[in-house]
């Protein structure tokens, strides 16, 4: 049997295998009709433009987790993949490549270039889809979606109509954000603000009436204007003073000339002016600042764009059309010195608007667009989350999502490209009338006319993905999966996009179906660089999960993460937490070995069959009894095993997942390898056959129990080692087995307090030698000294145990008290351990050991002490925490006083 597990851990040449076999087999297939209760989850859709990055592994690692862990659990489980149309993204990806085969894409057309995008997602829009599967996710890849497939068009055409038959979606004219290289309209939340050093031009606008003259009575040829944005002055159609500002009360109703344009503009009130700002006369351009806009609106204002769709100056900016808008700032400013119009430049800090994905300076422009009101949508929204229909976790982000839901703003639906859905909207080219159809309509909903063409744009990505919870449901239909399956169980996303989708899932989610999308929503932390740094790919700071798999291995990787992922936290990831989680999964792989080597031992003595010793109704029985009793190391084992499900399961269904994580390693590799494997090594190989067999059974038993405790964290690794331990008949994947529970018979308080002991007892060994500093192979003799008589037959009981992992000759043990000089002693409440000096020891070094030592414990003698004297903590903490600190109390103060005793013996 051995031979069938490698030497060497290599996660490269099990991974691949069981990935393939995983989806092969359909294992992950949901079923609608089987009985409750329900977990069902939906992938947070990746780019199809993307491939795997270091956030979108902490995701689907914390996603795949709980769903492992809740199908495990006899939960009806649903997982559902799918991939986002990422219409900005992937548009700009393809006139990419179409420029550098010298194509460009408005020559092509609309109809070729959404070929070309489609023949493009087919050869390279998969790629993230197959590294999810690489991974390891436990999807039900049957029901993948693409949310630009004709199934997902159609909802998205259903749920715009109904917004717009209710009157919640709108056309209408307004200012928005344009990004000059996106080349399309962006809602307010794709656009982030920078805060940069910028200047503030002082530009003099000279007064074109007669006289000029100014409230204090003297000549004011000129009004100065203070703008950050000298280019956009072409487009001015007003310069606004405060009503009430004594500066300028003489001059409202007058003109000025606009410079450079020589047009004139007239002088406005309005109480928008802020009098601190600069001059407190600002210029009114309503085409490219929104405040502007307003102002616009209310003076009946002209609106003169002058830029194009690219970030150019047009024909409208005169003389300087064709340049780029910041080439024109700096020629405008020239000219304007030139002209005596620029009174002074001073420094200012202000917020730049930023479009998202291509950090471009956003340009703010008038145009028609689709908005949705969602003051209607966000008012239940609130609600439920406010009534705990849904939670939020962290709690602290709440706040934020309230704060945002209650200054919400209407949505720009609208973009200008090619690759989305198209906003199914018709116009009569007649009359201008708008059909908003489900189906292509043949004419005009209005007038009748047939000479119809459909609006040019897109919706928003967002839309189409604000759906998705029950669109890939199959709503708007009553489907099997729908009925069985919305709401949703969890939402696992990152925070960054809690505004973007979560909060639009919510409010399309309540007012399409009249549930919640989901029941609970946990917003996971950010993967950041040793310095604290956001990961970055274009900052060259971004890690490649995919190579890191490779390098480490995707347990190794999927553990390091969850180990890290503490609620509210951010992650800091480093290749000494991968090695430390690459080195966890070959202590496993090692521990595997050994009980297999060792078994191929015993096997060649026929004394029993793998089948008997670790059979699946063999299992199923531990632990095993040796004379009528649980031996204490199995007893223990087992206790161990059921306090650490116990946490596991606590802390999984409170997405500490870094506490699951502590919890198993610590099982592993703390008691199963290094305890329980040492103590029971000589009994596997013992002539006495049942003293073996009971061995090697509660060791099998308790190893498969593990292997499944591990599988939602390093599903690879324990799908590799389950296979090869004998499994019911028509058992396919340790995947679908029960995740372990807890029989009444492995809870043992008393194996834990007495093997807990002689752990202590073994830790104080192996203290003593460090500090004496003995050769790690050196034996050498100990007293041990335990008043207590169960205690002391307890130890005698177990004394070949601790005798082979202290590295002792020998263990006297008494009741009586233990010499003080020519040796090392270590105390606590229940016993006193000493180790006889070797060599000359330094006193004054074990003197200053024991002061340290001995300050350590007032400490927190003291603490306790404090608390346990504090009325109002007596009055509110558990009654199980107050017994708990008295009793840490009481065992802190026997050993502060065998620690003084010593202190004094030893003349320190």
């Amino acid at each position: 049997m051995a031979r069938e597990i490698p030497k060497g851990y290599q996660p490269q040449e099990i991974e691949p295998k069981w990935a393939e076999f995983w989806v092969a087999e359909a294992l992950f297939r949901a079923n609608p009709d089987a009985p409750p209760p329900i977990f069902s989850i939906v992938i947070p859709p990746p780019n199809v433009t993307g491939s795997l990055h270091i956030g979108h592994m902490l995701e689907h690692t914390e996603i795949d987790i709980l769903t492992r862990w809740h199908r495990m659990r006899g939960y009806n489980t649903l997982y559902v993949p799918g991939t986002d149309h990422a219409g900005i993204a992937t548009q700009r990806a393809v006139v990419r490549q179409l420029a550098e085969e010298g194509i460009d894409y408005r020559e092509l057309g609309r109809e070729e270039f959404e070929k070309r995008v489609w023949k493009w997602k087919e050869e390279s829009g998969n790629t993230i889809t197959e590294q999810m599967k690489q991974i390891g996710e436990s999807c039900d890849w049957f029901r993948e979606k693409f949310t630009l497939s004709p199934e997902m068009s159609r909802v998205v055409r259903e749920a715009f109509v109904r917004l717009y038959e209710e009157k919640l979606i709108y056309r209408a004219h307004y200012l928005t954000n344009w990004c000059p290289v996106c080349l399309t309209v962006l809602s307010d939340l794709e656009v982030v603000h920078e805060e940069r050093q910028a200047h503030l031009w002082h530009i003099k606008y000279p007064v074109a009436d007669a006289d000029g003259a100014g409230s204090g009575g003297h000549a004011a040829k000129f009004l100065v204007v203070a703008t950050t944005r000298p280019e956009t002055m072409l487009g001015d159609t007003a310069v606004a003073v405060h009503p009430e500002d004594e500066r300028y009360k003489d001059l409202i109703g007058k003109n000025v000339t606009l410079p450079l344009m020589n047009r004139l503009i007239p002088i406005i009130a309005d109480e928008m002016v802020d009098r601190e700002f600069g001059t407190g006369a600002v210029k009114i351009t309503p085409a490219h600042d929104p405040n502007d806009f307003e102002v616009g609106q209310r003076h009946h204002l002209a609106e003169i764009n002058v830029m194009t769709d690219d970030g150019k100056m047009n024909a409208a900016a005169g003389a300087y059309a064709g340049m780029n808008r910041f080439e024109a700032r700096k020629k405008i400013v020239e000219d304007l010195k030139t002209r005596g119009l620029l009174e002074k430049v001073t420094e200012h800090t202000h917020a730049v608007g930023l479009c998202e994905r291509s950090k471009t300076i956003v340009e703010p422009r008038a145009s028609t667009q689709w908005f949705c009101k969602m003051t209607p949508l966000a008012e239940p929204a609130i609600v439920a989350v406010e009534h705990g229909e849904i939670r939020i976790v962290p709690e602290n982000r709440r706040e934020e999502y309230f704060n945002w839901m209650r200054n919400i703003r209407d949505w720009t639906l609208s973009r200008q490209l090619w690759w989305g859905h198209r906003i199914p909207a018709w116009y009569c080219e007649e009359f201008g009338h708008v059909t908003v159809a489900r189906e292509t309509p043949a004419k005009c909903g209005t007038c009748g006319s047939r000479k119809l063409k459909q609006d040019e744009d897109v919706l928003d990505t967002w839309f189409s993905s604000g759906l998705w919870p029950f669109s890939t449901l199959g709503w708007p239909e009553e489907t099997k999966d729908f009925k069985t399956y919305y709401p949703t169980t969890l939402l696992i996303t990152g925070y960054d996009i809690l505004f973007f989708w979560v909060a639009r899932m919510i409010m399309l989610g309540i007012h399409f179906t009249g549930q919640v999308p989901f029941r609970a929503v946990y917003l996971h932390s950010l993967v950041r660089t040793g310095s604290g740094e956001k990961m970055s790919k274009s900052k060259g700071t971004g890690l490649d999960p995919v190579l890191l798999n490779q390098q480490y291995g995707t347990d190794a990787m999927r553990f390091c993460l969850a180990s890290m992922a503490a609620p509210g936290t951010d992650i800091v990831l480093s290749d000494d937490r991968l090695a430390g989680a690459r080195n966890f999964a070959n202590k496993i792989w090692n521990a595997a070995r050994f009980l297999f080597v060792n078994l191929e031992k015993f096997e060649q003595g026929e004394a029993a069959t793998l089948q008997e010793l670790a059979g699946p109704e063999i299992r199923a029985n531990a632990p095993y009894a040796l004379e009528g009793d649980v031996p204490l190391r199995d007893a223990w084992i087992f206790a161990r095993l059921a306090a650490t499900i116990e946490q596991m399961n606590d802390a999984l269904a409170n997405y500490r997942f870094h506490e699951a994580a502590q919890g198993v390693y610590q099982f592993f590799w703390g008691d199963f390898c290094d305890w329980y494997i040492e103590w029971v090594k000589p009994d596997l190989q013992s002539g006495n056959i049942e003293l073996a067999v009971v061995a090697w059974r509660n060791l099998f038993a308790a190893f498969e129990a593990a292997l499944r405790l591990l599988h939602p964290f390093m599903p690879f690794l324990t799908e590799e080692l389950w296979h090869q331990i004998p499994q019911r008949a028509g058992a396919k994947s340790i995947a679908l087995e029960w995740f372990p529970e807890v029989p009444d018979s492995w809870r043992n308080d008393a194996a834990l307090e007495e093997f807990g002991l002689l752990q202590e007892i073994i830790t104080a060994v192996r203290n003593i030698r460090a500090e004496l500093k003995l050769d790690p192979k050196k034996k050498v003799a100990a007293e041990l000294s335990v008043a207590d008589e169960a205690v002391r037959s307890s130890v005698e009981s177990n004394r070949d145990g601790i005798v082979r992992l202290g590295m002792l000759t020998d263990l006297k043990i008494t009741d009586g008290q233990l010499a003080q000089g020519g040796g090392s002693v270590r105390s606590s409440a229940k016993f006193d351990l000493r180790i006889a000096y070797t060599e000359t020891v330094d006193a004054a070094a074990e003197c200053a050991k024991i002061t340290k030592e001995l300050e350590g414990l007032r400490k927190a003698i003291g603490s306790k002490e404090k608390q346990l004297g504090d009325e109002t903590f007596l009055s509110r903490a558990p009654e199980k925490i107050i017994r708990g600190l008295e009793a840490t109390l009481a065992t802190q103060r026997i050993e502060m006083q065998k620690l003084t005793e010593r202190f004094e013996q030893l003349d320190c």
